[in-house]
C-alpha cells in the first residue's frame, strides 16, 4: 500500500486545510499561533511533511472555523468527484 502522503486523498485534504485557512483570513502564522505551534507548523501541514493526527485535524478545524464532520464531508465528495 503506498504511504498516504503519495496518496491523492492527501493531496485532496491539503488542499481544503488551504482553501479553508484562506476563507477564514488567516495566514499560516495565525493558525499556528492559535494551536500553540511553531511558524513552521502550519508550513509543514500545507506542504505535507507533517501529517496530522485527529484530534490535531479537530483542533486545525475549530481553528478555521469548521466542524470536523464537515471537513470530512468536503473530502469525501473531493474525493469521489475526482475519481
Amino acid at each position: 500500500m503506498t504511504k498516504t502522503i503519495y496518496r491523492p486523498e492527501h493531496t485532496a485534504l491539503l488542499s481544503l486545510l488551504r482553501k479553508h485557512r484562506k476563507a477564514a483570513g488567516l495566514t499560516q502564522v495565525d493558525c499556528s499561533k492559535a494551536l500553540n505551534r511553531p511558524q513552521s507548523f502550519m508550513s509543514d501541514v500545507e506542504n505535507g511533511t507533517r501529517r496530522l493526527d485527529i484530534v490535531q485535524l479537530r483542533d486545525l478545524c475549530k481553528v478555521l472555523g469548521i466542524s470536523l464532520p464537515e471537513l470530512v464531508q468536503e473530502l469525501e465528495n473531493a474525493i469521489t468527484t475526482s475519481h
